[in-house]
């Protein structure tokens, strides 16, 4: 999807070397248990239908959510019983750092770089609570240098994958010469929750997969170390409504994490996204018109389809959003990472701006461009 073609790229020798980040290698992973959306029905109505009497006609939403499978660091079976926060705890642990580690290496090799050239990391999770965070407990597996400096991020939710590589870049800025890994890592699927009986927790359902990915970046020191084919890594901008806290986040008690989705968050992207979009373009000089490729978070298919039609692009334009959604749900932060990785490796484009969409409610967005030859 090409909205405009732009010239190519022009690397301003007025510019302080700082000013410039290149995004040297993505990597993404997966955990080992499929869950094909169908059986994800079945057993979702064995084990909630009894439950929730309007769960015959919200189960529709697994036919129309756009998605043919995910993946999660738990087999069916553990869904069967309640779980309390130390066994999804302990669960996340495991399972969080292990998913670090494949996506952090996929980045790595991607780069052609090994653990110990890193001066920084940045981990984003919001669906698990470690300390020490998991950067710290993937460091002896990754053999990290001992003064590696690690910065953990939580709460970010969705908008993670964007804001992460968006702090991760200013990292890189105000240390030049420097090497940072980003890792952003959640496991949506051990918040299942059969206890709570609300519409929100089965749209989680519906949606939610694991999965991470992992993006490294520099801050080379020689201003004319650019190459065709190079993504430079421009600035973030992040836009908050006022009183919108209830649209989407966690409740927590001491079973875990409980989901909260408003059914408006669809609506609210048609009414109210254009001002962020144009308070992001007004922050990052840049109109829609001088993008290729917005590279967006799929929440959902609704979210999608508004998020086109309120840009104005006609339906399914937002292709490889929809195949990320289909194949792997709605992993939150590394999600559109890995649409990210798709467009980077299946399209042409040469001036790219990500956007998510996460709690407090906040648009988060950066800008991406991929030098010419």
């Amino acid at each position: 999807m090409t909205v405009h073609q732009t010239a190519p790229l022009a690397i301003d020798p007025r510019q302080p070397v700082t000013q410039r980040v290149f995004l040297d290698g993505l990597g993404v992973a997966v955990p080992e248990h499929i869950l094909p959306q169908d059986l994800v029905k079945t057993a979702a109505k064995r084990i909630l239908g009894p439950r929730y009497p309007e769960f015959d006609r919200l189960s529709q939403s697994f036919l129309t959510a756009g998605i043919e499978k995910r993946y999660s660091l738990a087999p069916f079976e553990w869904f069967e019983e309640p779980k309390d926060w130390p066994e999804r705890t302990k669960a996340y642990l495991a399972g969080a750092t292990a998913l670090f580690c494949d996506a952090a290496r996929n980045a790595l090799n991607d780069a052609g770089l090994e653990p110990h050239d890193i001066d920084q990391i940045v981990t984003v999770s919001s669906t698990g609570i470690a300390t020490p965070t998991l950067e710290a407990r993937a460091f002896k597996e990754m053999g990290f240098r001992r003064d590696v400096q690690r910065v953990p991020v939580f709460g970010l939710g969705c908008a993670g994958g964007v804001s992460g590589l968006s702090v991760a870049a200013r990292l890189a800025r105000a240390n030049p010469g420097s090497r940072i890994l980003m890792v952003a890592v959640e496991t949506c699927t051990l918040s299942f929750r059969a206890d709570r009986l609300r519409k929100a927790d089965i749209i989680a359902t519906v949606l939610f997969g694991d999965g991470a990915a992992a993006a490294c970046l520099s801050a080379p020191e020689d201003p004319n170390a650019v190459s065709p084919g190079q993504v430079l890594i421009g600035e973030g901008f992040e836009y908050t409504w006022p009183d919108t806290l209830p649209i989407m986040g966690w409740d927590v008690d001491h079973d875990g994490f409980g989901v909260i989705f408003d059914r408006s968050i669809p609506g609210f992207l048609k009414e109210n996204y254009q001002s962020a979009l144009s308070a992001a373009s007004a922050s990052l000089g840049r109109t829609i018109h001088e993008i290729d490729r917005l590279v967006c978070h799929p929440g959902g298919a609704k979210v999608v389809e508004a998020l086109e039609e309120t840009l104005g692009f006609t339906s399914g334009s937002l292709d490889h959003e929809r195949a990320v959604l289909s194949e792997f749900g709605n992993m939150s932060a590394p999600t559109v990472l890995f649409v990210l990785q798709k467009v980077l490796a299946e399209e042409a484009a040469s001036e790219m701006l990500m956007t998510a969409l996460g709690p407090g409610f906040t648009a988060s967005f950066l800008s991406l461009s991929r030098q010419r030859a």
